[in-house]
């Protein structure tokens, strides 16, 4: 049984949003508020725009969260991350872009996301960005 707040979970929705602002993220209840447990969302195959040469830049992309009061729909998500593909951003922007709008669709307890860019003139970059931040990070 579908939720009615659920647009895209049981329907087959093929068209893919053309950048994040026309993605929507949905969620759903914890099913076990008040209980802490991580979910992890693994994405091998992310990928988005050098803002700078237009080239197309690949990731992994792993999100993981302890939720609060709602989770995020994974196939909203799957949507979500495809709009990415002809955004020209900053591998820094795009890391910290998800983790912000997932904070703001469903205020998780926890939420760190990572991105293992594709190497680029020999050097391979991966960003990390964490919900609440941190205290006294060091790197």
């Amino acid at each position: 049984m579908n939720s009615p707040d659920l647009t895209l979970l049981g329907r087959s929705e093929n068209r893919l949003p053309a950048n994040p602002e026309e993605a929507k993220l949905e969620t759903f209840p914890n099913c076990r508020p008040g209980r802490r447990f991580w979910i992890h969302l693994d994405c091998p195959e992310f990928s988005s725009l050098c803002p700078v040469t237009g080239q197309p830049d690949t990731a992994h992309v792993i999100i993981r969260y302890i939720p609060g009061e709602s989770c995020v729909e994974t196939k909203s998500l799957k949507f979500y991350l495809a709009s990415f593909r002809n955004l020209p951003a900053f591998n820094e922007e795009i890391v910290n872009r998800i983790l912000d709008d997932l904070v703001t669709a469903m205020n998780p307890t926890e939420l760190h996301v990572s991105g293992k860019f594709g190497s680029r003139g020999g050097i391979q970059l991966t960003c990390e960005a964490s919900h609440p931040e941190p205290s006294n990070s060091k790197p």
